[in-house]
C-alpha cells in the first residue's frame, strides 16, 4: 500500500476508531496556561498533518483497488459522498495518485508538512511537466521536487511555492523550442463557477495572455463611468462598473452581436504593438508582451489591431484624408495618449480633436489629432471672447505637436502668464524634458 506506516491489525478501520474515540474525548483545560495551550496547538496541528497524509495514502489504495468504480463513481466524487468537502477530496486524489513523490511521502509521514503544501508540490511538479515539449528525465524531475520541497522547509506559503514552480517551468519553457511559457498556453486555461449559499454565481478564471487582453478589453470598453441624469458622478465602484459590463457582454453575446456592437466602439478591440526596430518586443496592451509566434498568430485575426511603433512609441501610420477619425487611428492616438491628454480621463470617454482645425486645413491623422475628454475639448476650443476687448489671443488652451511627436498644451496667460508647454498627461514625469515642444 501507500501508506508509509502500516497499521499492524487485522482490521484497520477498528484501530482507526479508536483512535478516534480518544480524540473525541479530548477536551480543553481551562486551568491551562498559555505555553500549554501553545504546545497542545502544535501536537494538533502535528496529528492534522499526520491524517491528511494517511487519508491520501488510502484515496491512492482507493484508486488501487477501483473502489469508486464499485459504486458507480469517481474517486473525487465517492470521497465527497464519503463527507469530503470538494476542494479538500480534489487534494488528497492529487496527492493519493501522484507518482514519483517517494521523498515527499516521507517527508509527510512524520507530519513536518501539510496537505496544503503537499498538494501545491504536486501540481507545481505536474505545470512544470507540462511547460516541456519533451519528457521530464526522472533526475531532473527529482531536482524539481527536492526544490518546492526545500521552499516549503523554508517556511514559504503554498501559493509561494506555485510560483516557484512556475518560475521553474518558465525557465525550461525558455530552454526549450517547442516549450510555451504559461501565459502563452491555452491548454490550461481554466473558467470555473459555482452557485454560493446567497444564490449568487461565483466565477473565477485563469487565462492565457491573448483571452485575458480580449476580456480586459472588452470590460474596460464598456465599464466607463456614465453621469447621472442631473450631471453627477456615476455612483458606482469601478468593480460594480465592471460587472455590468460583463453582464453586458453575456447579453450580447447571447443575442449573436457582440462583434458588430463592441467592435464599433473607438477604444474596444485588442491592440497589438510591434516596434519597428524590435519586432520580438511585441506586447498587447493590457496583458504586456508576447512571443513573435503569437504576435503571427494575433496577426492573422481580423479582431486586433496591430500597430507598429518607432523608438518614441508613436504609432508609424498615415490616417486617410477623412474629416472624422477612423477607428483604427482612433485606436493608434489611444495607444499613444492613454487618456484625455489634459485632465487624465479615461479613453473611454475621450474624443478625437484636430490640432489644427479639418476647416482650416488640417490634416486627419496622428500629428494633427490627441485624445480630449469632452470637457476638456470645450476648454480648447471655447475661443469666445479671444481677441474681444475683455480677454486676449493667449486666454485659452492650446494643443500643439511636439518634436517627440506627442502632443502638448500650452495653458492660458491666466493659468500660466509664461504660458510654458505642459506634456500630455500620461507623459507628464519629473523627468521628462519640456524642451521637446
Amino acid at each position: 500500500m501507500i501508506a508509509d506506516v502500516t497499521i499492524e491489525s487485522t482490521d484497520t478501520a477498528a484501530v482507526l476508531a479508536g483512535f478516534a474515540d480518544q480524540l473525541a474525548e479530548l477536551r480543553t483545560n481551562p486551568d491551562m496556561s498559555g505555553p500549554q495551550a501553545h504546545a497542545a496547538m502544535q501536537q494538533i496541528l502535528l496529528i492534522r498533518n499526520l491524517a491528511d497524509h494517511h487519508a491520501a495514502a488510502f484515496t491512492g489504495e482507493l484508486d488501487r483497488l477501483g473502489v469508486a468504480d464499485g459504486h458507480g463513481r469517481r474517486l473525487r466524487e465517492l470521497l465527497v459522498v464519503m463527507g469530503c468537502a470538494p476542494a479538500v477530496a480534489a487534494r488528497f486524489v492529487r496527492i493519493g495518485t501522484a507518482t514519483d513523490i517517494d521523498p515527499l511521502r516521507r517527508h509527510a509521514a512524520d507530519g513536518a508538512i501539510s496537505s496544503e503544501h503537499a498538494d501545491a508540490i504536486v501540481r507545481g511538479l505536474s505545470h512544470i511537466e507540462t511547460r516541456s515539449a519533451e519528457p521530464v528525465d526522472a533526475d531532473l524531475r527529482s531536482a524539481q521536487l527536492m526544490s518546492l520541497m526545500s521552499w516549503s522547509s523554508a517556511g514559504m506559503t503554498p501559493a509561494q511555492i506555485t510560483d516557484h514552480a512556475r518560475t521553474i517551468a518558465n525557465e525550461l519553457a525558455a530552454d526549450t523550442d517547442d516549450g510555451k511559457p504559461a501565459a502563452e498556453d491555452k491548454s490550461i486555461n481554466e473558467l470555473g463557477y459555482h452557485k454560493t449559499d446567497d444564490g449568487r454565481l461565483d466565477v473565477r478564471a485563469n487565462l492565457d495572455a491573448v483571452a485575458g487582453e480580449k476580456l480586459h478589453s472588452l470590460v474596460e470598453a464598456l465599464s466607463a463611468p456614465k453621469p447621472q441624469s442631473d450631471g453627477s458622478h456615476d455612483p458606482r465602484p469601478a468593480q460594480h462598473r465592471r460587472a455590468d459590463a460583463f453582464e453586458s457582454i453575456l447579453e450580447l453575446a447571447e443575442k449573436g452581436l457582440a462583434d458588430e456592437t463592441v467592435s464599433c466602439k473607438p477604444t474596444g478591440g485588442v491592440l497589438l504593438t510591434i516596434p519597428a526596430d524590435a519586432p520580438k518586443l511585441s506586447a498587447l496592451e493590457f496583458m504586456g508582451s508576447v512571443t513573435p509566434a503569437t504576435a503571427r498568430m494575433l496577426g492573422c485575426d481580423a479582431a486586433v489591431t496591430v500597430v507598429i511603433v518607432d523608438g518614441e512609441q508613436v504609432p508609424l501610420n498615415v490616417g486617410r484624408e477623412k474629416r472624422l477619425f477612423t477607428p483604427s487611428q482612433r485606436k493608434a492616438l489611444l495607444l499613444r495618449d492613454k487618456c484625455c491628454v489634459k485632465c487624465g480621463a479615461p479613453a473611454s470617454r475621450t474624443q478625437a480633436h484636430h490640432l489644427v482645425s479639418w476647416v482650416d486645413g488640417g490634416t486627419t491623422d496622428l500629428d494633427n489629432g490627441c485624445l480630449l475628454c469632452t470637457s476638456c475639448h470645450h476648454d480648447v476650443h471655447d475661443r469666445a471672447g479671444a481677441g474681444s476687448e475683455a480677454s486676449g489671443p493667449n486666454d485659452h488652451w492650446d494643443v500643439v505637436m511636439g518634436f517627440d511627436r506627442h502632443p502638448w498644451l500650452i495653458p492660458p496667460a491666466t493659468v500660466d502668464p509664461r504660458r510654458r508647454p505642459l506634456p500630455a498627461y500620461n507623459r507628464r514625469t519629473l523627468h521628462l524634458d519640456s524642451a521637446a515642444a
